[in-house]
């Protein structure tokens, strides 16, 4: 698999067509949005019916969040069409979004998402699960690879790009498994006296750990705050 753009890289326009449109442009469909490019390793296949069935049924948390989704796989609009339809049934979650067609795989390469040793009926490579998360200037927030054989967990998107519009604007981070609503952690460049007037004086914990005992420090490591 080729090497594609990564995180703080502009992610590529996708001009081309859709099961809807031939004129699909996604900078102009996501505006000032975030953005959520997520690929499919080909239509009418078991995982990916799940997958936009699901991303079909929870569109409305997306948009809560301001954030536009967008599918990706190397068929064409006829496929994707039809698709849709077997998408509907199965799962009950109506496709609104564009996804996106791709049946020469330029785009595909271009974000090195082609998997060689999956490959379809013709012998030509399949893409992977891959997951691009676009802040509104199009940059790459987060990129998230699945194999074919895994399907992806919506759940872990939705807490992640909770994260990323949280932190993209304050002066925090989030720890492990943090949902919204919880604690966050004091950005580690601020010093106690940046997070003192950022956060006031009692409005942060410090967590007192062994290598900190008995020191007086311009910052503590960890220090938790209210989201």
């Amino acid at each position: 698999m080729a090497g594609g753009p990564t995180i703080n890289d502009k992610f590529p326009n996708l001009e081309g067509a859709t099961q809807s449109q031939d004129d699909f442009d996604l900078y102009k469909y996501l505006g000032d949005s975030w953005g959520i490019v997520f690929m499919h390793p080909g239509d009418f296949t078991p995982v990916c019916t799940t997958e936009l069935g699901e991303a079909a049924l929870r569109e409305e948390e997306f948009t809560k969040r301001n954030t536009r989704l967008c599918g990706f796989s190397c068929n064409d609009s006829e496929s994707h069409k039809s698709w849709i339809a077997d998408i509907e049934v199965a799962t009950k979650g109506k496709v609104n979004f564009p996804l996106f067609c791709d049946p020469n795989r330029d785009a595909a390469a271009g974000l090195g998402i082609l998997d060689e040793t999956n490959k379809d009926a013709k012998g030509l490579p399949l893409t992977v699960r891959s997951v691009f998360i676009l802040k509104p200037d199009k940059t790459i927030a987060l990129m998230m690879t699945y194999p074919a054989s895994t399907g992806r967990n919506f759940d872990e998107i939705i807490r992640v790009l909770d994260s990323l519009q949280l932190t993209v604007s304050n002066s925090v981070a989030t720890p492990v498994n943090w949902k919204q609503g919880e604690d966050v952690i004091v950005n580690f460049p601020l010093s106690n006296a940046d997070a003192d007037e950022k956060f006031g004086k009692d409005g942060y914990r410090i967590v007192e750990v062994p290598s900190e005992s008995g020191k007086t420090l311009a910052k503590n490591y960890l220090r938790y705050t209210k989201a």
